[in-house]
């Protein structure tokens, strides 16, 4: 898979929903009702970040409901990246990008959004092809307005801004020329996934999914 090829598919994934829940599970029983939850909805795209013991497992159990579209985060290596395909990901996004990780999901035809925190950054994943990038972290690094400051010479280049979004401030990242959509944790509370409030969490998917863009 070329960049560009990635960059289209990326894109489509990121213009699917407002916003990519990303997830962090611990107890592999609230994979499957938390991918239903949030595909009922209306949120499609599921990020599944690989930072506990089940992540993989949960990856395998969500990838098989109807509607979704689950991808891999927290990619690391290259063997993360062999894993999360062979898990199911249809997508991959990473928190930043190094030459291996850009080459070993170019070879599994692993679709990446790839992340950037820097003007310079961006311009190193614009230059191999990759138009479509994870900014990240958001807030950390400035924010909506550092986001559209860097969007004003590097047009080119539409964003997934995460770390730090929440209500609070989604408008102002969906506001922007160059976002297609946002990451978020806030639409899968720890609490609601303990108590198994999964119509509580399809609440909070129907208004991420409203948010305008």
């Amino acid at each position: 898979m070329t960049p560009q090829d990635a960059s289209t598919k990326a894109a489509e994934i990121c213009r699917l929903a407002p916003v990519v829940p990303v997830l962090v599970i611990d107890d592999l029983a609230h994979a499957r009702p938390l991918a239903e939850a949030l595909v009922a909805g209306g949120l499609p795209a599921l990020e599944v970040t690989l930072r506990t013991p089940v992540a993989l497992e949960a990856i395998r159990i969500m990838a098989e409901v109807e509607g979704g579209v689950v991808g891999a985060g927290t990619l690391l290596t290259p063997a993360d990246v062999t894993a999360a395909k062979a898990a199911g990901a249809r997508f991959g996004v990473s928190p930043g990008a190094t030459d291996r990780i850009l080459d070993a999901c170019e070879g599994a035809d692993l679709p990446l959004l790839p992340g950037a925190a820097t003007a310079s950054e961006v311009m190193a994943l614009y230059e191999r092809g990759y138009t479509v990038q994870k900014f990240f972290p958001a807030e950390a690094n400035g924010g909506a307005p550092a986001l559209k400051a860097i969007g004003a010479p590097i047009p080119q280049v539409k964003f997934c801004p995460t770390g730090g979004v929440s209500p609070k401030n989604v408008a102002d990242y969906l506001g922007l020329s160059n976002v297609l959509c946002v990451g978020g944790s806030w639409v899968a509370p720890k609490e609601l996934m303990a108590k198994g409030d999964w119509e509580g969490i399809t609440e909070l998917a129907r208004a991420a999914s409203l948010l305008p863009r």
